[in-house]
């Protein structure tokens, strides 16, 4: 997938970032994972990001990837799958090109490691990975990693490749002002947990589509909230709001990186052998994983008409 085309579908549909499988010693699980992606991209998302996020990206170790791309290509049936990187400038480099031998037709650059950076050193920090691929880039604009609009846009002058903006600071207005200034330059990506929470505010904001979270484990629903916000069904939005994802996200809430481990035990609770989160997260305790069972009963695991 070239770099024009991996644009154009990141902006077509619903985009999601499968979970990390490992077994039962915390290693990478290639047959769970590959059945998993195999699943997903049955139901139409344009895109899946590989050892993204919500893959637990902060927690594998840069040869791990490789690894996890490759399989989520061969599982993924033509669907485009995107990596991540990240850490620092070099590690991030070696990332992104092992990334793109292992055949990702894009990368999400998330925030490096630790320190702050004035915008100086973010614009450097970005083109030193644009310059070392020759696929799409997109930069995850959060925590330590945040561009402004100038910035953005010297990086939009000097980086062809650089094709998306992911956004995970919740600041609309930022958004907001770089989306008019950059226009179609970009592909626009909400990014915020549980993001159908904040797709009606970020698309009055020029943001188009988002990465789901829960599309790990109820793609339908996933699917239909983000086809009534592109219709403007704002009672159907509200509908699925209230009877699932505002009490998933009080479920999400109660423990700092829920946003990853709820989302783990859910696609478990589908029937995929996803393993268990790794250090330093923790998992759901068996109540939670319960009530997170009851919450999806209506979901339970369907495969996509062919």
């Amino acid at each position: 997938m070239d770099v024009q085309t991996l644009k154009t579908a990141l902006g077509s549909g619903l985009l999601s970032f499968p979970v990390t499988h490992f077994d039962a010693a915390g290693r990478f699980a290639p047959d769970s994972y590959a059945a998993h992606v195999d699943w997903l991209s049955g139901f139409g998302a344009p895109v899946l990001f590989a050892a993204g996020g919500t893959g637990e990206f902060f927690s594998l170790t840069p040869d791990e990837i490789p690894a996890i791309v490759s399989t989520a290509v061969d599982a993924a049936g033509g669907t485009g799958i995107v990596a991540g990187c990240g850490y620092g400038t070099a590690m991030a480099v070696q990332m992104a090109r092992a990334a793109q031998e292992a055949g990702a037709s894009g990368l999400l650059l998330l925030p490096h490691y630790l320190t702050e950076a004035p915008q100086e050193g973010l614009y450097r920090h970005v083109r030193a990975v644009c310059d070392a691929v020759e696929i799409g880039i997109m930069v995850y604009n959060r925590d330590r990693l945040v561009l402004t609009p100038d910035t953005l846009a010297r990086l939009c002058d000097d980086c062809p490749n650089l094709i998306g903006f992911k956004d995970g600071t919740g600041d609309i207005g930022l958004v907001r002002q770089i989306t008019a200034k950059m226009g179609d330059r970009l592909t626009y990506l909400g990014g915020m947990p549980t993001a159908e929470l904040y797709a009606e505010a970020y698309l009055g904001a020029g943001v188009t589509t988002y990465s789901s979270a829960v599309f790990n484990f109820v793609p339908q629903l996933a699917m239909e909230f983000h086809a009534a916000l592109r219709r403007g069904d704002r009672g159907a939005c509200e509908q699925m709001l209230n009877a699932f994802f505002y009490p998933f996200m009080a479920l999400r809430n109660r423990c700092q990186g829920y946003a990853v481990a709820a989302i783990k035990a859910g696609v478990r609770l589908q029937g995929f052998a996803a393993g268990a989160v790794r250090a330093p997260l923790t998992d759901l305790t068996a109540e939670e994983e319960r009530e997170l069972a009851r919450l999806i009963e209506p979901y339970r695991r369907t495969r996509a008409a062919a």
